[in-house]
């Protein structure tokens, strides 16, 4: 029962300190700067620009990989547990 106090400041410590991030928009380190624009871009991209994954990091996801149901060949790999 003695350490009932110390795991509750313990545990606001942690609340406390869980609140102090900081929320501002990015800006590229002291002395650093943003890449270069590509060639047929009309202006540099933004920081959080930057940060969107283009198209091809997310492909669409296809649910249905058959188009047809077909009967499965036999497998000679495919045997019982031993």
């Amino acid at each position: 029962m003695r350490h009932r106090p110390s795991i509750i400041f313990a545990i606001a410590t942690l609340l406390l300190l869980g609140g102090c991030g900081k929320r501002a928009s990015l800006q590229p380190a002291v002395g650093e700067s943003l890449p270069v624009a590509p060639a047929t871009a009309t202006r540099p991209p933004t920081a959080d620009e930057l940060l969107v994954p283009p198209v091809q990091a997310e492909p669409k996801r296809v649910d249905e990989t058959l188009t047809k149901s077909e009967e499965r060949e036999d497998d000679r790999f495919d045997l019982p547990p031993t």
